[in-house]
């Protein structure tokens, strides 16, 4: 398997120009779903197969999965800052350097699959609870200095999910795993 299909198992992230109720409703979906699903695919793997990584100079599944938690709750929190702020600019964050830390190579993933849970419940309930209009709201991306609505930021999410589970499914496939 070529380097980009292992690093882009699914492919890189695109969203349709137009998003539609639907789109919304199938990635809203995907965020809810995430969490117990991410939890039913790994619930058997040894400590071992937990520090295997997914590729060559990749994270291992134990990385991964605390990535999930950490990326998806700089999520939530730029939800928040702009459902509450005019057009926020959002501090991006070293996901190199968080997945470098030691909760993240060594800490068990229970602890960001319970938070993953608690957090995917929570960020469906706000996004479900939100006025028209509310998902065209936008939020500056440092690093591209582009806008990012809400609505196309569930999407990227929702890839988000899809992009990680795929990475740990598909090894655990090569490997026998599964």
């Amino acid at each position: 398997m070529d380097l980009e299909t292992l690093k882009y198992p699914i492919g890189k992230a695109i969203l349709p120009e137009h998003i539609t109720k639907k789109n919304i409703e199938d990635w809203l979906f995907v965020l809810e779903t995430f969490p117990q699903n991410l939890e039913f695919l790994t619930r058997e793997l040894s400590e071992n197969q937990l520090d295997t990584p997914y590729r060559e100079n990749g994270w291992s599944i134990r990385q991964v999965v605390h990535h999930c938690y950490d990326s998806h709750l700089n999520a939530y929190i730029r939800f928040k800052w702009t459902l509450t702020e005019d057009k926020p600019l959002v501090k991006a964050y070293f996901e190199e350097r968080w997945a470098a830390l030691h909760d993240s190579k060594s800490a068990p993933i229970f602890l960001s699959i319970d938070g993953l849970k608690a957090l995917h419940a929570k960020w469906i309930y706000l996004i479900n609870n939100l006025k028209d209009g509310n998902l065209d709201c936008y939020f500056i991306h440092p690093e591209s200095n582009s806008k990012v609505t809400l609505k196309e930021n569930i999407g990227i999410y929702a890839w988000h999910c899809n992009h990680h589970f795929a990475h740990i499914e598909q090894l655990m496939v090569r490997k026998g795993w599964k």
